[in-house]
């Protein structure tokens, strides 16, 4: 079985295996195309054999990657109205993201 971890980044939780490839929040500090990366919150760290659950985070455990792309996702449209009375507005974002490459696991 592969090994595998859960990290917690940007206020989400990811499964993340050897080389998995995973979109995250847009990291602080971190802009230059292949800077490595570590996460140390991890919550959970499963090497085949043991299961390493921690108490919220497993002690001494990091996991490392390296920073693949930087950009922002396609612009979601968001859309207030109400009929009968002249009020329309419209906003537009564009989330900023980090893809990330997993180098090593704890």
């Amino acid at each position: 079985m592969a090994k595998i971890a859960i990290i917690e980044t940007g206020g989400k939780q990811y499964v993340v295996t050897q080389d998995s490839v995973l979109d995250v929040e847009k990291l602080p500090g971190v802009s230059k195309v292949g800077e490595k990366i570590s996460f140390d919150k991890v919550l959970l760290v499963d090497d085949g054999t043991a299961i390493k659950v921690g108490a919220p985070y497993v002690a001494g455990a990091t996991v490392s990657a390296e920073l693949v792309e930087e950009g922002r996702d396609e612009k979601i449209t968001v859309i207030r109205y109400r009929q009968k009375s002249r009020y329309f507005k419209k906003r537009g974002h564009r989330q900023p993201f980090a893809k990330v490459r997993i180098t090593a696991l704890p």
